[in-house]
């Protein structure tokens, strides 16, 4: 039997753009309270997944940066 593909996770972009647009159905003051409090624990979900994923990004930059670095000061640079 063929295994199932997980889901993917939305990515960052995705996120906001779902994020911006629940605000926006907050703002409207359309919804009743039990429809605002559902949009507002997906807000706080969708705002965790963005912080998530802007930290794996800072930790990817960082991990980069540090390898260049370190190429850099062993000698690997343009240096005279």
């Amino acid at each position: 039997m063929p295994r199932k593909k997980a889901p993917e996770k939305p990515d960052f972009e995705q996120s906001m753009k779902a994020l911006e647009q629940l605000v926006e159905r907050l703002e409207n003051g359309d919804l009743t309270l039990e429809e605002s409090l559902q949009e507002f624990e997906r807000g706080m979900v969708l705002t965790r997944q963005c912080q998530t994923l802007l930290e794996e990004a800072e930790q990817r930059v960082r991990i980069l940066t540090e390898k260049n670095s370190l190429a850099n000061f062993n000698g690997s640079g343009n240096d005279e």
